[in-house]
């Protein structure tokens, strides 16, 4: 897949230092003794997904809050990370994520959480790149620093913290909003929030703020175009507009909208705006998986639905948003993309199982057949981080 979605048949990639040095029938020179060479006769080789909305570390908690709606998850779920997480905690909660995550061919995700260092630390260990940064919340949280406290150190340390995560505009005031902004763009910060996932949060904002969680993020300074939006389910024309014009990317989590009955996002709307739109899993809590491929063709046939329309979202678009899209949205410049110069950040896909039988349209096959246990090889900046279905790394 490169940056006009070309196909390329019975070609190599060859890898040097990390990055992709050629694709094509010409093999250049052969390989030397220490070189590693990966047989992938009958697979399809595509970049890796990236997870664009996730809290990996929640592993810890999956089963916890079942078959329940937004507000009675985030009541169970707060309060037993509150009591219960700690650093440790979260790197094994994160070394479980990335191993489910790297078996499926996820190698980037952007995960909102606490005790980012141990995340970071987890992803290192297994090959993984784990996107993340201060998180943020006006309720009681494990790291217990306040709000203030927490931007007070930042602001004194002066240093680039990569992700700014305000964790929703109904969790924080305006005030509160308005200095994670001025400190994202004082330390040249990406921002992740979580905005209109269900209708009680709409009406909830309405109260606290006289707005709708987009506009408010538009006032205090936080929807630009450094910014991810988790979720989007709920929104305007209005809010839609703002999006747009702002250059902010959604991530749309269709697994745990459904589960939770939160709704299904206009991605179509949001695509015909021009916004750029990712997928994302979610915590294993609230979607029980992180699973980008059962994610890739949920979202394709639940817009087929929600539009009456069977060519509203398709393979291709899908396939955009899962790879080149979500490595955009993590500030992955030419990431997402197999094309000499690049990351050599991919994976190799298995077609010979019995479920791959009739091989048509590679798009289609990889979307509607596909599954985790498909994918062989893992390359992680040149690196293989798992090989023959085997994590390389443990």
């Amino acid at each position: 897949m490169d940056d006009d979605a070309t196909v390329i048949e019975d070609s190599s990639i060859l890898v040097r230092d990390g990055r992709i040095a050629s694709i094509g029938s010409d093999r250049g020179d052969p390989p030397g003794a220490g070189d590693t060479v990966i047989d992938a006769s009958g697979c399809v080789i595509l970049p890796g997904f990236a997870n664009a909305h996730t809290h990996l570390a929640m592993t810890l908690f999956r089963g916890l809050a079942d078959d329940v709606d937004l507000q009675s998850f985030l009541e169970r779920v707060v309060g037993e990370e509150s009591s219960t997480l700690t650093p440790d905690r979260v790197h094994h909660g994160v070394l479980d994520a990335c191993r489910e995550s790297l078996l499926a061919g996820t190698t980037d995700a952007l995960d909102m959480y606490w005790f980012p260092d141990s995340a970071v630390k987890a992803g290192i260990d297994l090959g993984m790149r784990v996107h993340t940064g201060e998180a943020f919340a006006g309720f009681p949280t494990p790291e217990r620093r306040s709000v203030e406290e927490k931007l007070d150190a930042l602001t004194a340390s002066g240093e680039r913290v990569p992700w700014l995560m305000p964790h929703s505009v109904y969790a924080l005031d305006d005030e509160q909003l308005r200095r994670i902004a001025g400190t994202a763009e004082q330390l040249g910060s990406r921002i992740h929030v979580h905005a209109a996932e269900n209708a009680g949060e709409i009406k909830l904002v309405r109260e606290q703020h006289g707005a709708t969680p987009i506009e408010v993020l538009a006032r205090t300074g936080l929807l630009t175009s450094r910014t991810v939006i988790a979720h989007a389910v709920h929104l305007t024309d209005r809010d839609i507009a703002q999006i747009a014009e702002a250059g902010a990317t959604v991530a749309h989590c269709p697994w745990s909208n459904l589960k939770l009955a939160s709704g299904v996002a206009p991605v179509r709307a949001l695509l015909d705006a021009g916004v750029r739109v990712a997928l994302g899993t979610d915590g294993a809590v609230s979607s029980n998986s992180l699973d980008m491929w059962s994610t890739l063709r949920l979202a394709a046939v639940l817009h087929k639905n929600r539009e009456s329309n069977p060519a509203s979202l398709g393979a291709r678009a899908v396939l955009a948003m899962a790879t080149r899209h979500g490595a955009e949205a993590l500030g992955l410049r030419g990431g997402g993309i197999l094309a000499p110069g690049h990351s050599a950040t991919l994976q190799v896909v298995d077609l010979s199982g019995p479920h791959h039988a009739g091989l048509g349209d590679a798009w289609s096959q990889l979307v509607y057949s596909a599954r985790p246990s498909d994918v062989r090889d893992v390359l992680v900046d040149g690196e293989i981080v798992v090989r023959d279905r085997r994590l390389c790394r443990g």
